[in-house]
């Protein structure tokens, strides 16, 4: 509001600036377009008022989601999973700072070592996380996010871990628009090795970082 007020000053004081220059005649046509101006930055503001209202409203329903799906989480002796209608043996976490659900699958589910063609035995898991994503969550945001162990590709086809873990996940997502989640909801991210949840110092510890992430934006 203080900028605005300012803006308009500043219009104020150039329009009489513009009345005392001797010989001015057309001080009215130049009146009229400040005018405007100050009428259009006006409109802007509010825009962004609403905007910003609106944002805010989305963020407190989302993290009022998530809050109440933890709740009954502690109250009903629930897991996530099932709070989440993903149903037992599926991994899901919830974080209602950033307004989240995701699902992790670990790669072993999904893929052959070293490659980014999904198995065929993947259709019963990945099938079921779409009913849910269409059934429970229509029209929210996901991305799905590749990850991989800190072990360097090796007689591979990929350039690095960051190349194969983005195509695991272009493999999911392709996956899942064939079978009828919207393109313009989800995306594709490939993390490579920097987000690793344990240590790649043992084998079962790499096992854990090699993973794809479903993540449901709430909000």
């Amino acid at each position: 509001m203080q900028a605005a007020n300012k803006k308009t000053i500043i219009m104020l004081i150039g329009l009489v600036s513009i009345m005392l220059l001797p010989g001015c005649t057309n001080w009215k046509k130049k009146y009229n377009a400040l005018n405007v101006e100050h009428q259009n930055l006006k409109g802007l503001l509010e825009r962004e008022r609403a905007e910003k209202g609106q944002l805010a409203e989305q963020i407190s329903q989302g993290q009022q989601t998530i809050e109440g799906l933890q709740k009954q989480i502690a109250e009903r002796s629930q897991s996530p999973a099932e709070v989440t209608g993903f149903g037992k043996g599926y991994d899901v976490s919830l974080d209602s700072s950033a307004g989240t659900i995701t699902v992790t699958l670990q790669n072993a589910i999904l893929f052959a070592p070293g490659k980014a063609t999904l198995k065929k035995t993947t259709s019963v898991e990945l099938d079921h996380i779409r009913s849910v994503l269409q059934s429970q969550y229509p029209g929210k945001q996901i991305d799905v996010v590749g990850h991989t162990d800190s072990d360097p590709i090796k007689k591979s086809k990929w350039k690095d871990n960051w190349e194969l873990s983005s195509q695991r996940a272009l493999s999911v997502v392709r996956y899942l628009i064939k079978r009828g989640i919207q393109e313009d909801r989800i995306r594709a991210v490939g993390c490579g090795e920097s987000r690793p949840v344990t240590s790649n110092a043992t084998a079962s510890g790499k096992a854990r970082n090699r993973r794809v992430e479903i993540v449901v934006h709430m909000r």
